[in-house]
């Protein structure tokens, strides 16, 4: 019997002691692995106010874009500006064969002074039948024929004037002059090339490039989120929207910002989208007609989850971060975010809550899931690199 209860209790201390051995070797596996867990940038979650940019793509036309035609027909005999030259107002672009012109010039001359010419033969007549009739030598109607006769010659002098102002305007126009201060687009004509005002292709264009439209598209639902729904005027929203900034097509941002002009009245059938003008001052002549890039709008987002793009990763259309448990052990969460994002970052809508801490570097490849951590706070992180960056 008193070998029984020996055998016993032996057994019993022999597995307490193994217990805790086991337990034990737990722990240290446990804090092994913590302690061979690598070193990530880990972010908490906070809430507050951000402000997105939404991206339009736009196309850049000058204040005035005039192209530029002849009044009359004629052969371009003289080209006098260069392609992209800056011209003032009515400075000469192009000279026309002046020849046709000029002899209608002289033709309708001779004719004014041939009028000119018969008024004063008729006014002569005219006075002496009237000291004829007033003596009552001739009938009154004869020195009424006579003032009839002055009255038809007056007329004819009108008639020729009119004709030479209307030559001398016909040869005027074969100078053709810049209509306003621009810059001179693509010159298609050469010297000797027929010109005509009913010429499909113009001369040229000239663009006034002091200031510059940039054309973009706000769709329906975009209009109604500016008037709050309709409790507010188009006209006054448009007046509480901030400057506006251009990113030009090679991805630099334009330096000067600008502002909405108007916004078109009708909504486009085809694509449910209302025109926006939005006009960028261009002092040093950077921006040209015809240019494209992308005009940003600012929208505020108050309240908000916002989180670095580089954080997330898509399996099967749906969005995803690893957050990290008590343990330090990731866990993939699924996320909602808002479409409109500045292309750094996301305003999360679901799946997130404030304090919620997420890995924000090796997602895709070298963070998995039920990994364990060593967290590093990603804003100390940032914080402690920008000298560094800021000196390289």
């Amino acid at each position: 019997m008193k070998k029984i209860k020996s055998l016993t209790l032996t057994c019993l201390v022999t597995t307490a002691t193994l217990g805790a051995l086991l337990s034990s070797c737990g722990k240290k596996d446990e804090s092994a692995q913590q302690a061979q867990a690598p070193q990530l940038q880990v972010l908490t979650v906070e809430q507050g106010d951000a402000t997105l940019y939404k991206s339009l793509p736009a196309t850049l036309k000058g204040k005035t874009d005039v192209d530029i035609r002849p009044q009359v027909s004629g052969n371009i005999t003289a080209v006098h500006v260069e392609e992209g030259q800056h011209v003032r107002k009515d400075q000469v672009l192009f000279t026309l064969d002046q020849v046709p012109y000029q002899a209608a010039v002289d033709q309708a001359l001779s004719a004014v002074n041939s009028a000119k010419t018969a008024v004063a033969t008729s006014e002569i007549n005219v006075s002496n039948q009237k000291a004829l009739y007033e003596r009552n030598i001739i009938p009154q109607t004869q020195y009424q024929v006579a003032e009839n006769q002055l009255a038809q010659a007056k007329a004819q002098l009108a008639q020729a004037q009119a004709a030479l102002t209307s030559a001398r305007n016909q040869l005027s126009y074969t100078v053709v002059k810049a209509p306003s201060d621009g810059v001179v687009g693509a010159i298609p004509y050469r010297v000797g090339a027929l010109a005509s005002p009913s010429m499909m292709t113009p001369l040229t264009t000239v663009s006034d490039n002091s200031e510059v439209y940039a054309y973009i598209a706000l769709n329906q639902n975009d209009l109604l989120g500016m008037t709050d729904g309709g409790t507010r005027s188009l006209e006054s929203a448009v007046k509480d929207i901030p400057n506006l900034k251009l990113v030009l097509s090679n991805g630099t941002e334009y330096p000067l910002e600008g502002r909405i002009e108007s916004v078109s009245g009708l909504v486009d059938n085809a694509t449910g989208a209302a025109s926006v003008r939005v006009l960028f001052p261009n002092p040093s002549g950077m921006l040209r007609s015809g240019y494209t890039g992308q005009v940003l709008i600012p929208v505020q987002a108050t309240n908000s989850i916002l989180i670095p793009q580089k954080s997330t990763y898509e399996m099967q259309d749906m969005r995803y971060v690893f957050t990290l448990n008590d343990s330090n052990i990731t866990v993939p969460t699924r996320i909602e975010v808002m479409e409109l994002n500045d292309g750094k970052s996301f305003v999360v809508t679901e799946g997130l809550k404030p304090g919620d801490r997420i890995v924000t570097e090796g997602i895709g490849t070298t963070v998995r899931a039920g990994m364990p951590v060593q967290p590093v706070d990603a804003k100390a992180a940032e914080e402690a690199a920008a000298p560094a960056a800021a000196q390289e």
